[in-house]
């Protein structure tokens, strides 16, 4: 079964690629294919989430496992595709670079039969210019209050008298 994905990058300009790979290549493939397809060297360290409808960010499948010794996590060349991804969850989320983030949204778009006169993975389609920077991510927490700004302003920062801080604390 080939599985046809769209690869989002997370930013306001439209910039995607549209990959097909068999289904039960691993993601260590899918991942070269992403980065070959983006124009990355590929030597950086990276991550998939599988993902629910609102892009949280769930279990993590990476390229290496440097738990060293604790909890042992998945990684990208021991996990076929279509463990993760399938028609009932078709989301995931890829990081590459931890340093710059380059975040983007995978999606599952359609499964097809394989055509024996096609070579996999292969990229279908390409829209938009990757930038050449990272695009920034504004992180918030959960229950982030759009008015903590206006709290902070609020806050006298020459007095701290007022904190309620012991003398010897730590």
């Amino acid at each position: 079964m080939i599985y046809r994905f769209r690869v989002i990058l997370d930013a306001k300009e439209d910039v995607f690629r549209d990959i097909e790979i068999d289904s039960e290549n691993t993601l260590e493939e899918f991942h070269n294919a992403i980065t070959q397809a983006f124009g990355f060297e590929g030597q950086e360290m990276a991550s998939f989430y599988q993902s629910n409808d609102q892009w949280e960010q769930g279990e993590e499948i990476a390229l290496f496992d440097l738990s060293e010794g604790m909890d042992s996590i998945r990684v990208m060349n021991e996990t076929p595709i279509d463990d993760v991804t399938y028609r009932e969850q078709p989301r995931m989320i890829y990081v590459y670079d931890f340093l710059s983030m380059w975040t983007f949204l995978v999606e599952l778009a359609d499964t097809a039969e394989a055509d024996p006169n096609q070579t996999y993975p292969n990229l279908m389609f390409a829209h938009g210019e990757i930038p050449d920077e990272a695009p920034e991510k504004e992180f918030k927490a959960e229950g982030d209050d759009e008015n903590e700004e206006e709290d902070f302003d609020e806050f006298d920062h020459e007095n701290y008298d007022d904190l309620d801080f012991e003398e010897n604390w730590n």
